[in-house]
């Protein structure tokens, strides 16, 4: 896909039940003040909060794009796109060093309450967007929080989340709820060929493998994370190449070689969990099995800093160890 960023996507409607619904409630005078986005991740929570952004700041509709579509040269997208409108404030983690933060930091919160203290100054509203709401920690989320017990005059407010069981209670409950559904196989296959040009097998397995997520079928089907799924699942069906697996390792150092670690052992993880759905009871059994103890490794990984290098071959042992249980077991 070319645009990358959710604030540059013009053409993707996330799901238009829930563009429909936001429009209704607009249109009727009944606009929330809040919306929880909920959804997996992946399935255009974020692009929705920036579609709608653009419509309440004034951009121009464009029906041909959806419920909530607006025209890609209106001044009002060309200041979103280019981060400058004085009427949108997103919250995000930070990038310092070459490092992305692990949560979205209380000064970022308190950021909030004096953004919506001012009046808007180019549009009707001003607008908020958090992506990810699980990103807050305690003390950003109870900051949020006394935004939302004082709802902002003409001031809305967009949170994703990926997991809203997570989040405060008194945050979700000041809320208005919309879902964003996983899309159908069929569905994500189209979407992938439309838009990556990729083979109708590797659309297909993209299409399967993204567990309902037009984010992660995208990425499935082009660059990086469709060379790591094609290597991981050459591991799953047994061609484990230990001096491969020691150069893919070498390059998990800094920045990009942390996303390239958690693009593999993401691409492992689904691989295994594939072949415990496609396996025989008692084998699908111990492939199961696999992918729980495989699930927390990244995570681990990344709170006690362990060595990557290391993670990727314990947990290329554990696989070995497996094959050759099913070998034994014939």
């Amino acid at each position: 896909m070319s645009d990358d960023h959710p604030r540059d996507r013009f053409d993707l409607v996330p799901d238009a039940a829930a563009e429909t619904a936001f429009l209704d409630a607009w249109e009727r005078g009944r606009l929330h003040h809040a919306w929880l986005l909920c959804g997996v991740e992946g399935t255009g929570k974020a692009t929705f909060a920036y579609r709608a952004a653009r419509r309440l700041l004034g951009a121009a509709a464009d029906p041909a794009s959806g419920p909530l579509g607006a025209r890609r040269d209106d001044p009002v997208s060309r200041l979103i796109s280019a981060q400058s409108h004085p009427d949108l404030l997103v919250l995000e983690r930070l990038v310092e060093g070459g490092k992305t933060k692990k949560s979205i930091s209380v000064d970022q919160s308190r950021e909030l309450p004096e953004f919506f203290s001012k009046s808007p100054s180019q549009a009707q509203f001003r607008v908020a967007i958090i992506d990810a709401a699980d990103d807050l920690n305690l003390n950003a989320a109870n900051a949020l929080l006394k935004v939302l017990e004082e709802p902002p005059e003409r001031g809305v407010l967009f949170l994703v989340t990926h997991a809203p069981g997570r989040l405060l209670a008194t945050i979700r409950s000041r809320c208005r709820r919309l879902s964003f559904p996983i899309w159908a196989p069929d569905r994500l296959e189209t979407l992938v060929r439309n838009r990556t040009g990729a083979e109708r097998e590797d659309a297909e397995h993209a299409a399967v493998m993204a567990g309902g997520s037009p984010g992660a079928a995208l990425a499935l089907a082009s660059g990086a994370t469709f060379e790591m799924d094609q290597l991981a699942r050459r591991w799953v069906e047994g061609d484990v190449d230990r001096a491969e697996a020691l150069a893919i390792a070498d390059r998990f150092r800094g920045a990009e070689g942390q996303e390239r670690f958690e693009t593999l052992m993401d691409r492992l993880i689904a691989a295994v969990r594939m072949r415990a759905l496609q396996s025989a009871p008692g084998a699908g059994n111990r492939w199961a099995e696999l992918w729980e103890r495989l699930q927390p490794l990244p995570e681990r990984a990344a709170g006690l800093n362990l060595d990557k290098a290391d993670v990727l071959a314990g947990a290329l042992a554990d696989l070995k160890r497996v094959q050759a249980q099913q070998e034994r077991v014939g």
